[in-house]
């Protein structure tokens, strides 16, 4: 079984562990509605994606 030759320091351990960061998803623009969304994704504002109608937009229920 491989065994390590040389303690691996805390440095070089959290260093290791300091690059998990969560970065913010890209957004575009909707050609359709022009809102900012996620790409490859339907609109959550107007349901479309690559100009088809795909999903229904909510209604605002009052």
């Amino acid at each position: 079984m491989a065994v390590p030759k040389r303690k691996t320091s805390k440095e070089r351990k959290r260093t290791r562990a300091a690059n998990w960061k969560v970065t913010a998803p890209n957004l575009t623009e909707c050609p359709q509605c022009h809102e900012k969304k996620q790409s490859h994704v339907v609109c959550p504002h107007c349901g479309y994606y690559k100009n088809e109608l795909i999903v229904a937009p909510k209604q605002k229920s009052e």
